[in-house]
């Protein structure tokens, strides 16, 4: 458009000084009316990109900006100080393996592809570790290929809080129990239809009750889960 506006100016120009008579003006003053002319034709250019660009760059910024919000239905809001259940460090440490410890109350991350539930595909509800409250079922399972559990839907939408989490130098949105705060991993929004959304979620965040089991609590005996969770880091993967 600037490249437009520019030739369609010039040609203008030409054409008016076309009209002005040879011996109306002196040569001098002819050339300088030509200068003055064309000079503010470059200004007129110059601003009429600005106009162009700029906006078309406050756009991309809005839109990069929005782009970094928190997934959308991705569960409630709690503070630690309203979790309805509670439970002491010590009780947690005798209860639990290590690495459930770990990954639950230091938001640590186990091994990809090395915890109980990436590949388990038994029908029934997973619910938390700590507290047993129900998070997801087995039919909103995936292989995500991540190396970690994922799902696309929880139990209900009230199951999990989201946060921001600005670890590693990047933006991503953490998932805790809300129930207990217990840390279960991260929400993305690369899922498969209908929700788009990917809760990826360490196995030892995670305990599981078989659809056709009686009901009962689903907390492990503070050994399982132990070798689900072994090297205790991702290896240098961190996306969960």
């Amino acid at each position: 458009m600037t490249v437009l506006l520019g030739h369609s100016a010039r040609l203008a120009l030409r054409v008016s000084l076309r009209h002005i008579p040879r011996k109306a003006l002196p040569p001098a003053t002819l050339l300088g009316l030509q200068v003055y002319i064309s000079s503010w034709i470059r200004v007129f250019s110059l601003a009429s990109v600005c106009l162009c660009v700029f906006p078309a760059c406050e756009d991309r910024c809005q839109s990069n900006r929005s782009s970094v919000q928190p997934p959308s239905c991705c569960g409630t809001c709690r503070t630690k100080k309203t979790w309805p259940r509670t439970f002491s460090q010590e009780e947690l440490k005798k209860r639990l393996s290590p690495i459930q410890f770990h990954v639950t109350q230091e938001r640590g991350t186990e091994s990809a592809f090395r915890g109980e539930y990436t590949d388990h595909k038994e029908e029934g509800t997973y619910s938390c570790v700590v507290c047993g409250a129900p998070l997801f079922r087995s039919e909103t399972k995936f292989d995500s290929g991540s190396g970690w559990p994922s799902f696309y839907d929880l139990v209900k939408e009230e199951s999990v809080t989201a946060t921001d989490d600005f670890s590693y130098g990047m933006h991503r949105v953490e998932i805790n129990c809300s129930q207990c705060g217990s840390h279960l991993g991260h929400l993305f929004d690369d899922g498969p239809k209908p929700t788009g959304k990917r809760y990826c979620i360490n196995s030892a965040s995670l305990g599981f009750q078989p659809k056709d089991a009686p009901s009962a609590s689903s907390h492990p005996s503070s050994g399982e889960g132990a070798e689900a969770g072994a090297g205790g880091s991702s290896g240098g993967k961190i996306e969960l």
